[in-house]
């Protein structure tokens, strides 16, 4: 029910430690969006420029959210004392948490938010720091506060400010878990006010699932809660408070066990194991089971199916269908609510919220959220949630929570223009995440036994046991296996080396194949049968290819510890890697929302016009794998013929070799890259093929390619995947000696997927 680490993911915990040092402690930093550089920049953000929007905000209160963060900042508050299923540890343990769910609210809805961690178990002491606080933010985000007190704490402050208060572990589930009952019930052919819901776990969220319900149609006297002492019914009084009373009903059931006979629908917020089969037998026809405790839910759906084919079952697993999980709906809701500028997130905008979730997972399923996810999702019994990393959330989910907050009265500020914001939406989003994933889910459905051919370096070792530990497929290493045990051990992994696959070339009983398959290959290129031999034996990068060219691996990652250039080399005693055999480099750097391919960062040394047509096509090919619609810009420091250049003349002639090739993409040049770039540059030259912004890049040089890919990563911090070796017969990628172990395992991803195979 939560939007935590899934089970299915094994992680150590130093790979955890890890992931929250490196590269720097924490999981976000505070990045500067105007400039700083010189002293009019200074001036204008600081003394004495600011003054100017300082006495507009004090005139007119309003204007802060144009002149200032707050309209896109969101607080992340807690006290520590409900830490996930960890209970009270303070304040401090708290912070991790609360980071993650800061960079969750950007990855997924682009909101800026900052963790706070208040330390008192004071109820007035919270709200009152929380209450001061109101005028830096747009919204306040509570988390992991234990009840009763979040109950009294969201109330009081709600109340006093004119901001959202939204207390997630209450609402969050609360508005997922409607929006699957919503098609849960349409799917049973029940309707929500006459069906009988029990829900187990009275608690935060438990509390607040019923509370949404009950807005939205459900009937009191349909709706039994329990908690550990059994049901709470009228004139109960042990273990009550004001917040259970207001749910008990008149029933003569005392027992979970009681209450679900017949029940229509059953809700789990508690504990492992609290529903039995029995249970589950005894529920009317078509039940409805969301069994949302985590790690472990009530009832596994294997158990509730064997004795109920008929039921509808969800968990808050992610290796389960139909995943109740909060990152669907808070990222999303504040979006919607910071947008109108809202006083407040009410039941309205909830229940919109739950609505939209609940339409957008009854139509036709993207394909690469299919390929995601490893099936064909379709709505019925196991698709009635959407997919966490469905990229159609975020212009489907905040359009309709601002749509019931205007209706509603707590919009500061309507949106006028519905269809505007929408696109607004839709382009505000970072593409790199949704590509990676798209890299990554590829490589997970394909299921691949990668080579990674440098098993003595512990960033390799480490991607890996990554690979193994993910699903992606099996890890086969190529290295001595006392050295692989000692590096694990040493990166605190040692229990890893039974999951890997050693293969050592001093022992591979597949030695004499390989010696004949590389002297036949060599033979007529000055290599004699022991030459051969100890390119295959002490090689690592060749004996890893051997395999790759034998069958014994369905993809290859090398290069993290020595230059391109020779590793290629190596590669190329096996497979045919040289520029006339169709290989080329191409280099995805991805920016502020903005991703371009360079080509050729890696085997054309000095391309001419047919090459660089060939360049071009590779380069397209990369993008449309990578989901984009090519259109390729051939790059000079001219644009059309001026200034004129000898140079300039094959980036202009490559056009041509395109024209005659009758290619599918668009294409262009030769151009500056001002012009390739930025629509404002290229309006100069009406007569232009391309219709939008270059994604293709194609340069004079590989040295002019590379200096212009690490420019971009030193100076401007761009996210740089590849080179992607594409045009070659068998899927082999090449990392960079400077990569990480992210860098590596997503080569290796890339590798899988296949995005450089082909001619």
């Amino acid at each position: 029910m939560t939007d935590k680490t899934p089970r299915s993911a094994r992680v150590t915990p130093e790979e955890a430690l890890a992931y929250h040092m490196e590269p720097r402690p924490g999981k976000f930093e505070v990045v500067a969006s105007t400039p700083m550089t010189t002293q009019r920049d200074l001036s204008l953000a600081y003394s004495p420029g600011v003054a100017v929007p300082v006495q507009a905000i004090a005139d007119r209160p309003e204007t802060a959210y144009d002149y200032t963060t707050k309209g896109n900042m969101v607080a992340v508050i807690s006290n520590g004392t409900a830490i996930l299923g960890m209970g009270n540890l303070g304040a401090l343990a708290s912070k991790p948490v609360m980071e993650g769910k800061a960079v969750l609210f950007k990855r997924f809805a682009d909101v800026n938010a900052i963790d706070l961690e208040l330390d008192t178990e004071d109820a007035d002491e919270f709200i009152n720091a929380v209450r001061l606080m109101g005028p830096t933010f747009g919204g306040i985000n509570l988390e992991d506060i234990k009840a009763p007190e979040c109950f009294i704490i969201e109330s009081r402050l709600k109340e006093m400010m004119d901001i959202p208060v939204f207390h997630d572990d209450q609402h969050g589930t609360a508005v997922i878990c409607a929006a699957g009952l919503l098609n849960a019930l349409e799917l049973s052919g029940k309707k929500i006010e006459d069906v009988k819901i029990v829900l187990n776990g009275a608690g935060a969220a438990g509390i607040a699932c019923l509370e949404l319900l009950k807005s939205m149609g459900a009937r009191h006297e349909n709706c039994i809660m329990a908690d550990t002492k059994g049901v709470i019914y009228q004139g109960r009084t042990e273990g009550m408070n004001q917040w259970k009373s207001a749910h008990a009903v008149v029933t003569t059931a005392r027992t979970l066990e009681d209450a679900m006979k017949g029940a229509d629908v059953f809700l789990g917020v508690s504990a492992k194991g609290a529903v039995t089969q029995d249970m589950v037998a005894s529920m009317a026809d078509n039940p409805v089971i969301f069994a949302m405790a985590n790690p472990d839910p009530e009832i596994t759906p294997e158990d509730a199916h064997a004795v109920r084919p008929d039921a509808i079952v969800a968990t808050g697993r992610s290796d389960y269908p139909n995943q109740v999980n909060n990152v669907l709906g808070f990222p999303y809701l504040f979006r919607g609510a910071l947008d109108i500028h809202a006083r407040a997130i009410n039941d309205e905008m909830k229940i919109a919220c739950a609505e939209a979730l609940a339409a957008l997972a009854r139509e036709d399923v993207p394909d690469e959220v299919a390929v995601a996810y490893g099936r064909k999702l379709q709505f019925g019994r196991d698709y009635i949630i959407p997919t966490p990393f469905d990229p159609r959330l975020i212009h489907v989910v905040p359009p309709a929570v601002a749509r019931a907050g205007m209706d509603t009265g707590v919009a500061r500020r309507p949106i006028i223009d519905m269809e505007g914001y929408v696109q607004s939406l839709k382009n505000r989003m970072d593409p790199t995440a949704a590509i990676l994933q798209g890299i990554h889910a590829r490589a997970r459905q394909s299921q691949a036994r990668m080579i990674f051919a440098e098993g003595d370096d512990p960033r390799v070792l480490r991607a890996a046991v990554a690979w193994q530990r993910g699903g992606m497929g099996q890890a086969l290493v190529v290295g001595r296996e006392a050295d692989v045990k000692e590096k694990l051990e040493a990166a605190g992994l040692g229990d890893a080396v039974r999951e890997l696959t050693v293969v050592n070339a001093a022992n591979s009983r597949h030695l004499e194949a390989y010696h004949e398959f590389l002297y036949a290959r060599l033979q007529r290129r000055g290599v004699d049968r022991e030459d051969a031999h100890k390119l295959a034996n002490r090689d690592r990068h060749v004996f890893a290819a051997l395999m790759l060219a034998h069958g014994h691996g369905d993809g290859l990652v090398t290069g993290a510890t020595r230059k391109n250039a020779p590793v290629l080399a190596q590669l190329g005693h096996v497979f045919d890697l040289r520029p006339q055999d169709g290989a080329v480099g191409i280099t995805a750097v991805l920016h502020k929302g903005r991703i371009v391919l360079i080509g050729d960062t890696l085997v054309h040394e000095w391309p001419e016009a047919e090459d660089l047509a060939d360049i071009a096509t590779r380069g397209a090919g990369v993008a449309r794998g990578l989901g984009l619609e090519p259109r390729v810009a051939f790059l000079s420091f001219s644009n059309f013929g001026y200034p004129v250049s000898e140079r300039a003349v094959k980036m202009a002639k490559a056009t041509e070799v395109l024209d005659r090739r009758g290619v599918d993409f668009e294409y262009e040049g030769e151009m500056t890259v001002d012009v390739a770039l930025n629509m404002d540059s290229a309006a100069r030259y009406p007569f232009s093929r391309l219709t939008g912004p270059a994604n293709v890049l194609v340069v004079p040089a590989r040295h002019s390619a590379s200096i212009s890919v690490k420019l971009m990563q030193e100076m401007a911090g761009a996210t740089v995947i590849g080179p992607i070796l594409t045009g070659v017969p068998q899927p082999i990628q090449i990392c960079s000696t400077t990569s990480t172990v992210n860098d590596i395992l997503n080569m290796a991803a890339i590798s899988a997927g296949g995005l450089g195979t082909g001619r």
